[in-house]
């Protein structure tokens, strides 16, 4: 079992915050990406997949029962983000050139489960502002599956990209002796430049 000690909770507890924080934004100024993923990405690169996914999950649930009922039906997303980019970021995918591969990579998984969500759940329509974008498409004639997948595969590639390099750089401002009591000598991770 993973221990859990106050430090990692905090954490926990800053990137829920940043979940909410972003999703809020995105939400209220009608922004075409969701900056909902935020502290999920921050904690799984922090703390490894599995705290990226409790993050991704609270933040979830705390933004569906507050201001956005979508988020909750979205919290698979926010599951695979934080699994899929901690493993991504543990394996050093996100270094140097290969950033952009790695996000299309974790975007892949995760824009296909949101992709669904949001075709058969919703019809393409949810609280996000790319559903304009999906008007457009629609009134363009373009099948409403796949417009749903069109717009959710460049919405969260473009979402993921920021918040990768913004938590990347926000790592690589964390101090080694806090990393180093994070990572318990069982992650073996090394400064990411963006």
């Amino acid at each position: 079992m993973k221990k859990l000690n106050t430090l990692k909770i905090a954490i926990i507890g800053i990137g829920i915050a940043l979940n909410i924080v972003g999703a809020f934004i995105a939400l209220n100024l009608r922004l075409p990406i969701y900056l909902d993923s935020l502290g999920t990405i921050m904690v799984s690169f922090l703390l490894g997949p599995f705290y990226g996914v409790i993050t991704g999950l609270l933040g979830s649930i705390t933004s569906g029962i507050t201001f956005d009922i979508y988020s909750l039906y979205f919290a698979p997303v926010q599951i695979f983000t934080g699994f899929l980019f901690g493993v991504l970021f543990k394996k050093n995918i996100f270094k140097g050139k290969n950033l952009f591969l790695g996000v299309f990579i974790g975007t892949i998984f995760v824009s296909f489960i949101g992709a669904v969500i949001t075709a058969f759940v919703f019809g393409g329509f949810t609280s996000s502002g790319s559903s304009y974008i999906l008007i457009i498409l629609k009134n363009l004639g373009v099948n409403p599956v796949l417009s749903a997948f069109i717009v959710q595969f460049v919405t969260d590639y473009c979402d993921k990209l920021v918040a990768t390099i913004l938590m990347i750089k926000v790592v690589n401002l964390v101090p080694n002796s806090i990393k180093q009591k994070l990572y318990d000598n069982n992650l073996n991770h090394n400064h990411i430049k963006a």
